[in-house]
């Protein structure tokens, strides 16, 4: 068990340093420091030692041994860069009771890091830019993620797979989370 905790802490805060820096360089400083600090408290800590692997989430073993990942439940009900944050009922879309709302961009911006740093963990030597898109387009249609954030993370992780992360950086800091 002790080797696994430390495999677990080492990965969890490689990730968090990658997407701490990812942030610091488009501005987001707030957001880096406090990125996944949830993961070291003991609900999701203690659940990622035990299912811990090194090479995939242990949110997905847990749910895969019991039915239901509480590490996850307790992570994205106190992450606002997780898309599965803003689900809420909706008054947008009829007929559809639960829908994602759409998200403010500083967070799509941290998603954005999120995923390109986990996608660096997981994927080690042989990480490309086109892996947070490939990862994307695995999932997309069954996310219920607000029209609006689909298609600007979309944007930005196309702008990572044909431009690369210097420009897409630059891209996300002078344009994006200005608005433009």
């Amino acid at each position: 068990m002790l080797k696994k905790a430390i495999g677990h802490f080492k990965t969890i805060t490689k990730h968090k340093i990658l997407v701490m820096q990812g942030c610091f360089r488009i501005g987001l400083y707030k957001q880096g420091l406090l990125h996944d600090l949830s993961k070291y408290t003991p609900t999701e800590f203690l659940v990622g030692c035990r299912y811990y692997q090194g090479n995939r989430s242990p949110n997905n073993a847990e749910r895969e041994a019991t039915g239901v990942s509480m590490a996850w439940l307790h992570h994205k009900g106190r992450n606002r860069h997780h898309f599965e944050y803003w689900i809420d009922y909706s008054n947008e879309f009829p007929g559809h009771p639960m829908t994602g709302m759409r998200m403010p961009r500083k967070y799509v911006a941290e998603m954005l890091m999120d995923r390109i740093a986990a996608s660096k963990i997981y994927n080690g030597e042989k990480y490309t830019d086109h892996f947070p898109l490939e990862y994307y387009e695995k999932g997309k249609h069954h996310y219920m993620m607000h029209p609006e954030t689909e298609r600007e993370l979309e944007k930005l992780l196309r702008i990572l797979d044909k431009k690369g992360e210097d420009y897409l950086y630059g891209y996300v800091k002078n344009v994006y989370l200005k608005g433009r």
